[in-house]
């Protein structure tokens, strides 16, 4: 199934090719996510789940709730993985968007996660990922994109502003992990 508004359903990348208007990793493509791709993304989660505070859940996902959330996010709502490795490909990083709220008024709002591997950081790969992204969702017909970011990850913040997102508000000691109270960054794109 192709989401409408996917400019680049696969895009093949060769060393130091590069898309008109786009910032790329070399030797990287991306895609809609499929149903293989379901441990991959869940070991990226599930590192942040167990060692960070870039997700707020405290509880690992296992195989067959990553493949439900892969069945979640197959129509209006896309994600988008980030593949990488040549010969040995390897998904490197995911980026989604979800429902902001369930009420109805809200349906044209949605919410961007994005999540790179923790050895391929620092590469442009959340860039490229966040990019399509919000290309994916104006094709879709959202029309506001939220990201709410704990305030610890700068590198998140940082991305999210490059992209034109604007900072709304910061919630104070909303979450509580590892021990200690964290704020939300809430940062929203009009599309």
């Amino acid at each position: 199934m192709r989401a409408a508004g996917l400019q680049h359903p696969m895009i093949p990348m060769q060393k130091g090719e590069r898309v008109p208007g786009l910032r790329y990793h070399p030797a990287m493509r991306l895609r809609l996510v499929e149903p293989e791709d379901a441990e991959a993304i869940r070991a990226i989660y599930n590192h942040e789940v167990t060692s960070g505070t870039n997700t707020f859940d405290l509880v690992t996902r296992s195989l067959e709730q990553q493949r439900a959330w892969i069945d979640r996010h197959r129509g209006a709502h896309p994600a988008v993985v980030a593949i990488a490795g040549g010969a040995r490909e390897q998904v490197v990083g995911f980026a989604v968007v979800s429902p902001f709220r369930d009420r109805a008024a809200y349906a044209t709002t949605v919410e961007d996660s994005v999540y790179v591997h923790a050895d391929h950081r620092g590469r442009g790969i959340g860039r490229t990922l966040l990019d399509e992204l919000l290309r994916l969702a104006a094709g879709h017909g959202f029309h506001a994109v939220i990201a709410r970011i704990s305030s610890e990850n700068e590198a998140s913040i940082r991305l999210h502003r490059s992209c034109g997102f604007e900072l709304v508000g910061v919630e104070r000691e909303v979450g509580r992990k590892h021990g200690r109270w964290l704020d939300v960054v809430e940062l929203q794109r009009m599309l």
